[in-house]
């Protein structure tokens, strides 16, 4: 076994000295350089900390557990007993159009790829993050950035690999090593450290990032124990309770792993122990993009706590630690034993279940026939009873590989449900695990089985996923059944996702008086949600909303301060205390693209659009590949008058994301401002074939068909339009307009009829009626 060691930022790399590579020189200066940079509240911060070395007398065993623990492990300096294997003897791999080489040279770790030059270039490791499946290895950049490399190592198999695996980035791109994408001081380094202070200077684009101790270290979830430490050399004998420490309750456990184990927004930059998670994050989860699955299943790299905190388990009062030992973070007991801690007959909040009845599958340690055949747990994991298929985990929590190696089980414990499947194309654990069998055969299975009690059990939750699902397609239709839901029964976590389903139609009255309800819910969640989609410098708000708003501005959580805030940014006093959060919170973000972004938003919000202007181009610099972000800069350019530069932008952000309608229809109005009508009606003309719901689209292909002098192609555009918003009473004024150029007026008479009754105080349309004859 390895001897263990306090890994502090203040120590110098030993194993790097006399390495004669690129980056080296860089990298001691910037550590030593970042010592003597610490001010005097970082002082004062990381005095409260004892390290973890502290801890091991006291507690010998769960210091041993922790130090061979992937928290222990999370960040470390390069050390040849562990590393050498990787590097010793030099190979090389390829990966896409690229290549990379390793090699053990004088005890550093060597690694040769394409970097900025574009050619390859030799560097030396300066840190090991991540433990098993997988480690990724941190190259010193200038501005004190550490860079991680996309050559991956697995211990298990001893492979390299490319962590972004057929994904051919090349340098220049934001996701290529070498770009912000991969950026440790952003990306990784608060969830791999204990108290990291990020400390990025915007007007020089540079860091000088500190931390209290490299890793995942005991004080990372006990807080500062240097007070602990001294109290117990002083009394630890005597009896007496010490008051230094205070103990976490389950919610604040389940807060303090969700620091890490979730998608989120930084509002902060410095959680500790006890803090509530949304006073410190903007939570991601279910909305209306495709981050998770309808139903709540994780799509992309979600981690656990957001689908955990939509869970049943959560529901009933179940959290971490529940199921994780805290030191070593694996599963307390193995297989379905885990399970069975409550649903074995014993637990009165949960239901018995048998496993092999209830999975109809073979499960390790019984017989075909149900009876318990091996009870030694000591034995468990032998030969005799392999992993089959009727682990509960298997069905309720399937896995989803990220970074090509890192099985991730979904904490939303789920039921699969081929039925979904079938409807709306979502994955089901059963065939995840026989992809070879077809949806109808699963149906046929789980039918025979359960019978009615699927509808039963997932008739709820069903209905719920379906209108999730119609949601997201933009159909003005779930508005009717996501306000049902919302004024039901859902729990806290479902409220919020629902809320965020609303965020198409917030100018609806319906909506906004189901949204000014959520503001003032009793979950904190719910309020931040309803803030977030209330934007009132993006749609108009009634008075009722927008006073309900400003009382958000004095909400108890930080996460509802800084989203009302950030609605509210067209008129928020910038000197309050939720304008100065919501500037921290714009500031700590403000070194990668999308916080640029976000602060070019902030300031067309309040008008200011010279300011905004510089950070959507800083934006772009920075990610020249994104999309969204040629598209914000284009608007930006047109309210500014520069007509050109957002006809560039938009053309931009098309060639990236072509099948974008709202793209596509924008430059098709961009189009129509540099007076190119033919390709302005081919760009609605494909805007609304991607999204045949696209109501606006639909209505200027009706115009602009009108002016290429087809009245036929103009009517069957503003008829879909129609369709598709039937409360807008401009669709059948011009309706009327063209039939009555036609000479179709007594057609052309219902159609403005309609619009007066949309529209009593519709001046045109009135004149139009009695120039009709009406």
């Amino acid at each position: 076994m390895r001897s263990f060691r306090s890994h502090r930022f203040v120590q110098a790399p030993e194993i790097l000295s006399g390495a004669a590579v690129v980056g080296l020189s860089f990298f001691m200066a910037c550590v030593l350089g970042c010592s003597k940079q610490e001010d005097i509240r970082e002082q004062a911060l990381f005095a409260q900390y004892g390290g973890s070395e502290s801890c091991k007398d006291c507690h010998a065993e769960e210091f041993r557990q922790w130090a061979e623990s992937n928290h222990g492990l999370a960040e470390r300096f390069v050390e040849p007993v562990m590393d050498e294997p990787a590097f010793n003897p030099a190979r090389a791999f390829k990966h896409g159009t690229q290549s990379s080489s390793v090699n053990w040279s004088n005890d550093t770790a060597v690694v040769t790829s394409v970097g900025l030059s574009h050619q390859p270039e030799i560097r030396a490791v300066a840190r090991v993050i991540g433990n098993a499946p997988l480690r990724q290895f941190l190259i010193p950049f200038p501005g004190g950035r550490f860079q991680t490399l996309e050559a991956s190592y697995d211990p298990r198999s001893n492979q390299w690999f490319n962590v972004n695996g057929e994904d051919d980035r090349q340098p220049g791109e934001w996701g290529h090593w070498t770009g912000r994408g991969a950026n440790w001081n952003f990306m990784c380094a608060s969830c791999h450290n204990t108290r990291l202070q990020k400390n990025y200077d915007e007007a020089t684009d540079s860091y000088h990032t500190t931390m209290a101790e490299m890793t995942v270290g005991c004080e990372a979830c006990h807080g500062p124990l240097r007070a602990h430490n001294e109290w117990q050399k002083k009394f630890g004998k005597s009896g007496a309770k010490d008051p230094t420490l205070a103990k976490l309750n389950h919610q604040q456990v389940l807060d303090n792993c969700g620091e890490c184990h979730s998608r989120r927004a930084e509002l902060t930059g410095d959680f500790q122990p006890g803090d509530d998670f949304l006073d410190q994050y903007d939570l991601d989860m279910v909305d209306g993009s495709e981050l998770y699955y309808a139903d709540g299943q994780i799509r992309e790299e979600d981690y656990e706590y957001a689908s955990f905190l939509g869970s049943r388990m959560h529901a009933s009062g179940v959290y971490c630690l529940n199921c994780h030992n805290p030191h070593t973070a694996k599963i307390r007991l193995p297989g379905n034993w885990i399970c069975l801690q409550c649903h074995g007959g014993g637990n009165t909040n949960a239901p018995a279940i048998d496993p092999v009845a209830h999975s109809h599958h073979k499960v390790r340690g019984y017989s075909a026939d149900g009876k318990l055949i091996e009870a030694d747990l000591t034995k468990y994991n032998s030969k005799a009873f392999p992993e089959t298929g009727g682990e509960c985990v298997n069905c309720h929590m399937p896995q989803t590989p990220y970074m090509q190696r890192h099985w991730r089980r979904d904490h939303g414990f789920t039921s699969p449900d081929p039925l979904l499947t079938k409807e709306l194309g979502l994955p089901n654990a059963c065939n995840r695990c026989h992809p070879d069998k077809s949806v109808d055969w699963t149906l046929e299975a789980t039918q025979k089985w359960y019978g009615t009690n699927m509808d039963r059990v997932l008739g709820a939750r069903r209905e719920r996923t379906r209108t999730i699902a119609l949601a997201r397609t933009g159909d003005p239709a779930a508005i009717a059944p996501l306000l049902k839901l919302l004024a039901g029964n859902e729990p806290p976590y479902w409220r919020a996702a629902i809320v965020n389903q609303l965020e198409p139609w917030p100018a609806n009255p319906e909506v906004q008086a189901g949204l000014l309800k959520s503001l003032g819910d009793t979950n904190a969640l719910v309020r931040t949600k309803a803030a977030h989609v209330l934007d009132a410098t993006a749609q108009p708000l009634n008075a009722a909303v927008i006073s309900a708003l400003r009382s958000r501005l004095a909400d108890p959580v930080r996460s509802v301060r800084v989203a009302a805030a950030w609605s509210l940014r067209g008129e928020l006093d910038l000197h309050s205390r939720a304008g100065e959060e919501l500037n921290y919170f714009l500031d700590e973000n403000a070194d990668e693209p999308a916080g640029q972004m976000q602060k070019g938003e902030f300031f067309v919000g309040r008008n200011d659009l010279t300011n905004a202007l510089t950070h959507y181009r800083k934006a772009v610099t920075w990610d020249t590949q994104s999309a969204p972000i040629h598209r914000e800069l284009a608007l930006t350019c047109n309210l500014l008058g520069q007509g050109s530069n957002a006809l560039e932008e938009l053309m931009e952000a098309v060639r990236l994301n072509p099948r974008d309608s709202e793209y596509r229809y924008e430059l098709a109005l961009a189009l129509n401002g540099e007076g190119d009508l033919t390709a302005t009606v081919a760009e609605l003309e494909t805007a609304v074939q991607l999204n045949p719901k696209h109501a606006q689209a639909w209505y200027n292909l009706g115009l602009a068909r009108e002016r290429k002098h087809d009245p036929a192609g103009a009517l069957a555009a503003l008829e879909h339009a129609g369709k598709i918003e039937p409360d807008d009473p401009l669709i059948p004024y011009v309706q009327a307009t063209i039939l009555s150029q036609l000479g179709r007026t007594a057609e052309a008479r219902d159609a403005v009829e309609r619009a007066l009754q949309l529209q009593p105080d519709f001046a045109a349309a009135r004149n139009l009626s009695l120039q009709l004859g009406r």
